[in-house]
């Protein structure tokens, strides 16, 4: 009789331990949900701006960088310098929202995957100097923060020169890149054949 009792004792016991533990688990899940949702467009913001900082986009996107002065009255309106290469001549789009030379058409998913697959929502690819390999393992916190931040920006009227094809003659302030020596050109792709107005 007494061990009978012991033995529902400890069973209550052990029950009640067991719903405790439940509630304070479900109580710290649904805290780290709540924090984790209550990440605000502006924590989202802040962490996509720094991202376009120490990840270069500002250096190409923004005029006056590659002249040491970044003009942030302008900042990710694209860029008149061009990137000569087997691809052609490119030139920094302006990734602000405007809405006839920027990217407000774009949703966050089609500048992430822009980002992360390196074509744009017409499936045009992007092309170099466009490090999107790269950028294609930032991770999901980190791609969606910048692709909020770039949605955030102040539109800022200005279309970049399109993109000039191989083998047509270009004029202009661009950095050339020389045909690449035997070693690093050994696989590389041939340069793509299609004329995409306005890549990379």
């Amino acid at each position: 009789m007494e061990a009978g009792r012991k033995n529902r004792w400890w069973m209550r016991a052990v029950t009640l331990v067991a719903v405790l533990a439940l509630v304070t688990i479900s109580i710290v899940a649904v805290s780290c949900a709540r924090q984790s949702s209550a990440k605000t467009d502006a924590d989202k913001i802040a962490r996509g701006r720094q991202i376009s900082w120490s990840s270069g986009c500002i250096d190409c996107h923004t005029p006056g960088t590659f002249y040491g002065t970044p003009d942030t009255t302008r900042l990710m309106s694209g860029s008149e310098l061009g990137w000569e290469g087997p691809w052609g001549v490119t030139y920094p789009r302006n990734l602000t929202p405007d809405p006839e030379t920027g990217i407000a058409s774009w949703t966050v998913q089609n500048i992430v995957d822009a980002v992360r697959l390196g074509h744009r929502p017409d499936q045009s690819p992007i092309l170099p100097p466009m490090p999107w390999p790269a950028y294609s393992q930032m991770s999901d916190d980190d791609v969606y923060a910048l692709a909020t931040y770039l949605k955030s920006l102040p539109p800022v009227k200005h279309r970049a020169p399109d993109r000039i094809p191989p083998g047509v003659a270009a004029t202009g302030a661009r950095l050339t890149f020389p045909p690449p020596p035997e070693w690093d050109g050994r696989n590389l792709p041939k340069a793509p054949e299609e004329s995409v107005a306005g890549t990379k």
